[in-house]
């Protein structure tokens, strides 16, 4: 085995030395920027996914909220800027994941709802909401028996609509107000002696 002297460093003058290290940072500061600025565009892109997602799921009860971290402005370093986007393609995934169980099921839903307006017999009873089914308001699909008792015991069922959603104040509450109302007046009178 032959052995070769080990050779050292070729020396650089000090002034080559220097131009070369600016040359270095100034590599760094470029490759720094270019990264800094590939990690803002896919933040930006994620973020308009995650607006998608959270548009698209609103009829169908929303997304979860992340929590909020109060903090000062200030500028992020690549490792944080990697920390949000890393956080951000979470939240994409989840909000995909979420969108997509609720389609799932609604359209089971109104695979349901198909079945029994074909056949409402086999169905008895069943009640489904329009919400449940992906449709705005507060209507409610039941199946009844056609003419009540008579109906049930001659097998005649139907699928009926709801009317939709109960008025804010319904008449019961207008009576109890009214009569919350006398009650008070009544007991006004009772207390100054008439």
């Amino acid at each position: 085995m032959l052995f070769r002297p080990a050779r050292s460093a070729p020396q650089v003058p000090v002034s080559d030395a220097t131009t070369a290290l600016r040359f270095e940072e100034g590599e760094a500061e470029r490759v720094e920027r270019a990264a800094r600025r590939s990690l803002r565009a896919q933040i930006t892109r994620l973020e308009r996914e995650l607006s998608d997602a959270f548009v698209t799921a609103y009829p169908m009860g929303g997304l979860e909220q992340p929590h909020s971290l109060a903090g000062q402005p200030r500028l992020l370093d690549l490792g944080e800027l990697e920390c949000v986007r890393d956080e951000l393609a979470g939240r994409v995934r989840r909000a995909r994941e979420t969108i997509t169980e609720r389609a799932d099921v609604q359209e089971r839903k109104r695979l349901a709802l198909e079945l029994m307006l074909l056949d409402p017999g086999s169905y008895r009873f069943a009640r489904i909401s329009r919400h449940e089914l992906g449709e705005p308001g507060c209507g409610v699909w039941q199946v009844r028996p056609r003419l009540g008792l008579i109906g049930m015991l001659m097998g005649w069922w139907q699928v009926k609509l709801s009317s939709g959603c109960p008025l804010a104040q319904g008449r019961c509450l207008a009576v109890a107000a009214r009569s919350a109302s006398g009650l008070a007046k009544w007991a006004a009178r009772e207390s100054s002696g008439w």
